[in-house]
């Protein structure tokens, strides 16, 4: 199979590559707040859910993921670019997340964490009371 060379294919292969942590690179991920949570997916394609560990330390949650090898002997690898071994990704939580109620699922390839706010977190509407309001609905009745 013949393939066109591009000489601007592998400049800008690489400066993607530079750009980008290697965390970012072996284990991307999509974080958006939906309602009262906060969402991280994951994606850990070829990596086995006995292996990944998620661990949250003070404000610290680490995630740790390990995608074996494969070696045979027998390949001649003429390109390799998943890259194998483990993998470490850290966030660091604010205050205003329930850490005790974090939740982690592992679905088709994906990691996904539901990182919820705390009760003492969340907007609520506090009531105003006015003494002077009940005093003069008494008053205008009584006339």
């Amino acid at each position: 199979m013949a393939r066109a060379f591009d000489p601007f294919r592998e400049v800008d292969r690489w400066f993607g590559d530079f750009n980008r942590t290697p965390a970012s690179t072996a284990m991307p991920m999509d974080l958006y707040r939906e309602g009262d949570s906060f969402v991280a997916k994951i994606d850990l394609p070829g990596v086995d859910p006995a292996s990944i560990d998620v661990d949250v330390d003070e404000r610290t949650l680490t995630i740790r993921a390990e995608r074996a090898s494969v070696q045979n002997g027998e390949q001649k690898w003429l390109v390799r670019e998943r890259p194998a071994g483990t993998f470490a990704r850290q966030l660091t939580l604010g205050y205003g997340v329930a850490l005790d109620k974090i939740a982690a699922n592992y679905a088709d390839g994906v990691l996904t964490l539901q990182i919820p706010v705390a009760e003492e977190a969340k907007p609520r509407k506090i009531s105003v009371s006015h003494a002077d309001s009940a005093q003069q609905i008494e008053g205008s009745v009584a006339d």
